[in-house]
């Protein structure tokens, strides 16, 4: 019970990477608020069945009055804020395409939420944890980022941007107790991968093969890196980008 009392609002949380977070977070004592576009009562519902406590909130990250509202929600119900996790953004349905094919509305559409949401969440909570006087603030960028993967250049460069808006956020906000952390997945086998057309059988496998641990990622390889930067065990841990794939890419 790393999180008992503590209160943590996890964007995308209805499904995926986010309701793995979710599901642990409760497990470790947190009061969870799933904020997404998605319906999210359906972790809400399985969060209270195991006896812990949710809410679900609609929540649109490329709107700053929607997260400013995700905010308020969350402190209306449980009294503060301990912990942002940004995790909403857009890959599984993007197509893999040349650079000079991306159009600038696709570009906008990516950048918009994986980075400029983030920023919009950041802004909507720090208030709150400025005033308690600790917070904690967890970044989802890619290892895509570290690899220069090719022919998603608005997905990589939106993660690169989180990256940096992790080290340049976290020198800002150190004075009021909050630190900034980021984890850098690898490909991860979620509901917006399994299935799609675009990541094959035989993509897969070779994703997998290039890793020291020969698989690829579950969401819930990633929960207890979260849980780490969520609890009082890393309050001197900040500016940092952890990347969890398995061991394909070394910093």
């Amino acid at each position: 019970m790393r999180l008992k009392g503590k209160v943590a609002i996890i964007t995308g949380g209805a499904r995926g990477i986010g309701k793995a977070f979710g599901l642990r977070f409760a497990e470790e004592g947190a009061y969870v608020v799933v904020a997404d576009v998605l319906d999210g009562t359906g972790v809400r519902n399985e969060i209270i069945k195991k006896g812990g406590e949710a809410i679900a909130v609609f929540t649109d990250v490329h709107n700053e009055e929607s997260t400013m509202e995700m905010a308020s929600t969350a402190i209306n119900n449980f009294g503060r804020i301990d912990i942002l996790i940004n995790n909403a953004g857009i890959v599984g349905n993007l197509e893999k395409k040349p650079f000079y094919e991306i159009s600038t509305q696709e570009w906008d559409r990516v950048l918009g939420v994986n980075l400029k949401g983030m920023f919009h969440c950041c802004k909507a909570v720090y208030h709150q944890m400025k005033q308690q006087g600790k917070g904690k603030i967890i970044n989802i960028s890619s290892a895509t980022f570290f690899q220069g993967v090719p022919y998603m250049l608005h997905y990589v460069s939106s993660k690169g941007g989180v990256v940096a808006l992790t080290r340049a956020l976290a020198r800002e906000v150190g004075d009021a107790g909050v630190t900034v952390n980021c984890i850098a997945p690898g490909l991860t086998e979620t509901e917006a991968i399994i299935g799609n057309p675009m990541y094959t059988e035989e993509y897969l496998r070779l994703a997998a093969s290039g890793r020291c641990i020969k698989r690829n990622g579950a969401p819930e390889d990633l929960t207890g890196i979260a849980v780490f930067l969520a609890s009082n065990e890393s309050d001197f841990v900040t500016g940092q980008t952890l990347v969890v794939d398995g061991g394909l890419v070394f910093q």
